[in-house]
């Protein structure tokens, strides 16, 4: 019985085709959209675990429909992964920005798109060390998986929870890009390191609020990579 359900999204009927047939062996539930419009409305009625979304479409590009995914409360964190022919550096970074959780470039491999959704879904529930982290006014429970700052809610992707519940649970350290790649993306995913700095400027984002400001826990080290690091901070 499917587990998980996946939305493509994508205006060539071979490529969807692929890509269902692939999906169906890994025992994954499969809905398809070819434009935006039946690709929102599939979301809104189907409510699909992860999304996978061509960035050129009839009646819009798939960024279109990803920014107002991000701008919706109820599905600002649903999981998405760009699947797309632009292969520039550029159009990698703008993808990531406006908020895919991953970024793949056609051709692909089907394992590997899998492999990458597999540990998508599994970054987006987490591994749960501990109910609850805090330091001062930021709590983060794990259970529930919401974060509060100033015992106010705080909207997050389930990448940057991820990355911000393994900087909580292993403060005043180190880790360099790869090292948070393993961690936090898994081991057997390949995603770029530029890939951390991007989620790392939406998790300090995230952690500016008009309410407080704790971005700063997140630490750049030079030469290393990043540090999640309280030391000075519960004294203000």
């Amino acid at each position: 019985m499917p587990t998980h359900k996946v939305l493509i999204v994508d205006d060539e009927f071979a490529i969807r085709d692929m890509l269902k047939m692939a999906l169906e062996i890994a025992d994954f539930d499969c809905l398809e959209a070819e434009t935006i419009l039946d690709a929102h409305r599939l979301i809104v009625d189907e409510r699909p675990d992860i999304v996978l979304l061509d960035w050129m479409l009839p009646g819009g590009s798939g960024l279109e429909l990803l920014r107002r995914l991000k701008r919706n409360e109820t599905t600002r964190n649903l999981p998405v992964i760009m699947l797309t022919a632009k292969t520039a550096e550029d159009n990698v970074i703008q993808g990531l920005d406006v908020g895919a959780d991953d970024y793949m470039t056609k051709p692909f491999a089907p394992r590997e798109l899998i492999a990458r959704i597999k540990a998508l879904l599994r970054r987006s529930k987490g591994g749960e060390e501990r109910d609850k982290l805090q330091v001062k006014d930021l709590l983060l429970d794990t259970e529930s998986r919401r974060i509060f700052l100033a015992d106010r809610p705080v909207d997050m992707g389930p990448t940057e929870f991820n990355l911000l519940q393994f900087f909580m649970s292993h403060p005043e350290r180190a880790y360099t890009r790869n090292q948070l790649l393993d961690h936090v993306w898994g081991a057997n995913v390949y995603v770029e390191e530029r890939t951390v700095d991007v989620h790392i400027r939406r998790l300090r984002k995230a952690l500016q609020t008009e309410f407080a400001d704790y971005s700063d826990l997140i630490q750049t080290v030079r030469g290393t990579g990043y540090r999640f690091s309280a030391r000075g901070f519960e004294d203000r």
